[in-house]
Formats: C-alpha cells, sequence, structure tokens
C-alpha cells in the first residue's frame, strides 16, 4: 500500500473566472462532448459512508485531497448520493472542472425522499422544493452531467409500486430545469441489480410523452465476479443481446463484484470493448472510499490518502483498455419504448394510469424558483407509513437471482447470480452498504461527475 497527502500546485480560481467544460449532451443512445463519443470512466463518490450525511462536495480540503486521486486512476466521471443544497460548491466543482470532470448526482437526502412503503404522503410539494433547490445549487456548473430521479426504489419483484411517483419526480425536474435552467441537464434513473424486472423498469421510465422521459438509465450491476467470470458468464453478453435496441445512454451506476478478493476488474476489459459500446457508455466503480464493506479503492485518514490493491488494478485496467475510436456503434435514434404491461407479482404498474399530478403549491417553484434551499439540516418530508425499510431507506435484503440463459422478451440476464445488496445513497439514505453473495460458474482522462436524484427506497 502507498500513502500519499497530494497538495495541489495552483490556487483555485474563483467560479466566475472559472474555465469551463463543454457540457455533456445526448444523442440518441450515447453521451458526447461536443461531437466526439463519451464513455464514463468513474468511481462512486461519498467519503464517510452511512454513518453521517455530510456534502464531500462542499469541503474545497475533500476535493484538493481526492481530485488528483481521480486524475491518477484516469477518471472522467464522479457520481455522488447526497449533497447540501443550501452550501457552497463553487471550490470543489472548480478543482473537478480543471481535472476534466463530470458530475452525476443524487439529490435526495434521508430526510428527503420518497417512502417506498407509502410513496402517495412522501411526494409533496416539501420534497418537491428540497429537490429543484438541490438543481439550483448545481444547475449553474457545466461539469454537471445528469441528475438521478432516484437510486434503486425498486429493490425487489415485489417493490413496484413507487415507479410512477419516481416517474412523476422525473417529469417535475425536467419540467422545473427547463422553466429555471439556462441548459437542457439530463434527467435519470439508477436501477438496483433486479434482473427478473430490470427490463420492465428500463422501458417503463423511456415510454409515454417526452416531458416524462428519462433521459439516461444507470444500472446497479455485480454480475461479473472476479478473473473466474466471463462475457459469457456474467449475463453481459444477453444484456447487450437483450437491451440492444434500448435507445437512451445505459451504463454502469455501480459496478465491481467483491466476493473474490482482491478485486482486479476484468470486466474493464469488455465495458469498453466495441462488443459492448453499442449498448452501454461505461461505468463508475463502486466505491472510492473504504467505509467497513470491502469496496473502497483507498482509506483516508485525515488529509492523507492510503491506496489499496484495488486502486491498483483499476488504474491498471483503465489505461489498458482505452475508448473505442469513432462513435463506437452508437443508436442515433431516441424513440420512445413502449409500456410495459402489468404483471401480477413482476411488474404492477398499469400502463394506462396516468402519472400523480403535480402536488399543491408545488406549480409555484416551477414557474418562480425554489426559494431559500433548505440544507440537510431542515425537516423531513418523508411522511407516511415506515412500516417497509424504516420509512423509505433502501432494503438490504433485496435479492437478485437470474438464469445463466438470455431472458426472453428483452429481458436481462445476470447469470446465475444472487445479489443481496443496497446501494450507497439508495433514495432517501447516505449510504446503504452492498453485501453480495454471488455464485460463480467458472474460474489523463476526464473526470465526469453526475449528479443523481435519488428516492427513498
Amino acid at each position: 500500500m502507498k500513502t500519499t497527502s497530494f497538495l495541489l500546485s495552483t490556487a483555485i480560481c474563483l467560479a466566475s473566472l472559472a474555465s469551463s467544460l463543454d457540457p455533456i449532451t445526448v444523442k440518441g443512445n450515447a453521451f458526447y462532448q461536443g461531437n466526439d463519443r463519451f464513455y464514463i470512466r468513474g468511481v462512486d463518490y461519498q467519503p464517510g459512508g452511512s454513518s453521517k450525511a455530510i456534502d464531500p462536495l462542499a469541503d474545497a480540503d475533500n476535493c484538493k485531497r481526492d481530485v488528483p486521486y481521480f486524475k491518477d486512476l484516469g477518471l472522467n466521471t464522479i457520481r455522488v448520493y447526497t449533497v447540501d443544497n443550501s452550501a457552497n460548491h463553487d471550490e470543489c466543482m472548480q478543482e473537478l472542472s480543471d481535472a476534466g470532470i463530470y458530475l452525476l448526482l443524487d439529490v435526495n437526502t434521508p430526510k428527503n425522499s420518497i417512502n417506498r412503503a407509502d410513496p402517495a404522503p412522501s411526494y409533496n410539494a416539501d420534497y418537491l422544493q428540497a429537490v429543484f433547490a438541490t438543481i439550483d445549487a448545481f444547475k449553474g456548473y457545466d461539469n454537471v452531467l445528469g441528475f438521478f430521479a432516484g437510486n434503486e426504489v425498486i429493490n425487489s419483484v415485489n417493490t413496484t409500486g413507487p415507479a410512477p411517483y419516481v416517474k412523476a419526480v422525473v417529469r417535475d425536474m425536467k419540467s422545473y430545469i427547463s422553466a429555471q435552467s439556462k441548459r437542457a441537464i439530463p434527467v435519470g434513473y439508477s436501477a438496483a441489480d433486479i434482473a427478473q424486472n430490470r427490463w420492465q423498469q428500463m422501458e417503463y421510465f423511456n415510454c409515454g410523452d417526452d416531458s416524462e422521459r428519462i433521459d439516461l438509465f444507470g444500472m446497479n450491476d455485480y454480475s461479473w465476479c472476479g478473473p473466474a467470470s466471463s462475457f459469457q458468464i456474467s449475463g453481459y453478453q444477453a444484456n447487450v443481446q437483450n437491451y440492444g435496441n434500448y435507445s437512451l445512454p445505459l451504463f454502469f451506476s455501480e459496478y465491481g463484484c467483491n466476493t473474490v478478493q482482491p478485486r482486479t476488474f476484468p470486466e474493464i476489459s469488455a465495458i469498453y470493448n466495441t462488443e459492448m459500446t453499442s449498448v452501454y457508455s461505461g461505468g463508475l466503480v463502486y466505491e472510492y472510499s473504504s467505509e467497513g464493506n470491502d469496496y473502497g479503492l483507498v482509506n483516508i485518514t485525515g488529509s492523507n490518502v492510503t491506496t489499496l490493491s484495488d486502486y491498483d488494478a483499476l488504474k491498471s485496467q483503465l489505461a489498458k483498455y482505452p475508448d473505442p475510436t469513432g462513435a463506437g456503434g452508437a443508436s442515433t435514434t431516441n424513440s420512445a419504448a413502449s409500456c410495459p404491461p402489468f404483471q401480477s407479482g413482476l411488474w404492477e404498474v398499469d400502463p394506462s394510469s396516468s402519472l400523480p399530478a403535480l402536488p399543491s403549491g408545488a406549480e409555484t417553484y416551477i414557474k418562480n424558483g425554489a426559494g431559500k434551499p433548505l440544507g440537510l439540516s431542515g425537516p423531513s418530508t418523508q411522511f407516511g407509513s415506515s412500516s417497509d425499510d424504516d420509512n423509505g431507506s433502501s432494503s438490504a435484503s433485496a435479492s437478485a437471482t437470474a438464469s445463466s440463459g438470455a431472458a426472453s422478451s428483452g429481458g436481462s440476464s445476470t447469470a446465475s447470480a444472487k445479489a443481496t445488496h443496497t446501494s450507497k445513497g439508495a433514495a432517501g439514505h447516505v449510504e446503504v452498504p452492498h453485501f453480495l453473495t454471488t455464485t460463480v460458474l467458472g474460474a489523463g482522462a476526464y473526470i465526469t461527475v453526475f449528479f443523481a436524484i435519488g428516492l427513498a427506497l
């Protein structure tokens, strides 16, 4: 292991004087930086873990400490799960911009998110004010790649009921961005590793009017476990075949199975290969800092960072497998999907039903702005029953079991992997660690930051 304390050699410029990156845009099923195809090479970033709801982008010292490591790894993207919308983020966002880094952000917090057990009461004007205020806090940065409207809100085959509320939040976010932002910023969803109804989720959030369709889809996927797995065994090959006609950018919002230690990330050889790039646009490794769950690339102690074996392996793999040249087989088609039919016990959403109406009072925010941000210390907006998952938290017993063959009718397949886990920052909580139990069959770059809006699971 190596212990290093990085010091920046130049001062941080004021945000008003800062050079900016070209915003990432969506065309067909791919991301573009200007006219060039853009592939996500990233990590999930939430130092401190689930025990503390701390905004890592509000502390410039954090960014001075960690951004040099992002550059050393060859990253171009980070995902942050929880931020404080009342804090100032100019210095960190400038550090990221100077390093060529974009952000994907989850805007939900432990107090402000959709309650999976009882979604209707938690979908209210105060909740949307918190979401809109987070958009306000970041909409002015060109290196915001996108926002997630939810993360693992559906975490099993029998938790599909909240889907219309997640989609309503997508609609509301897009309306707010259209009214209050100078540029269009993509809005997406990050799905749990639930193979049985993943395709239904992909279709549902991509069907209907453009005003309520997502712009990108992230998959939290832990199916490739160690060197004994492969493109075929992991289910990657089947997913490429099954998702070949999906019309939105698709990427891994979390990946990096840890049941085989140390992690060597052999899946990178496929993720950035043309055998996958016609359908996938890269991914983010879970996760940067070690939070007691055996997923970290580094240990952090104050201002010091100690790199672990996973760090070296990831750096080596990313350097070994560059992005394909040209468009990488991307499609330029962006047509809406057909809404999936109701299926008892699998997808219990009526495709003919309208989305929940905008809550009373929320229209004022869309027209006039969200107003004063209340931050992480503001009041909770999660109302309703808390009988499931502690008032909407991500369930630690979400199970995904898939067959080794390709699923029919466009469904996904994750080769004989039973995944019991939930995601950091999943829908209303900063972090719910992943715990994977997987049966294995057989033996600088730009940095992108993503904004994700998580809904309570």
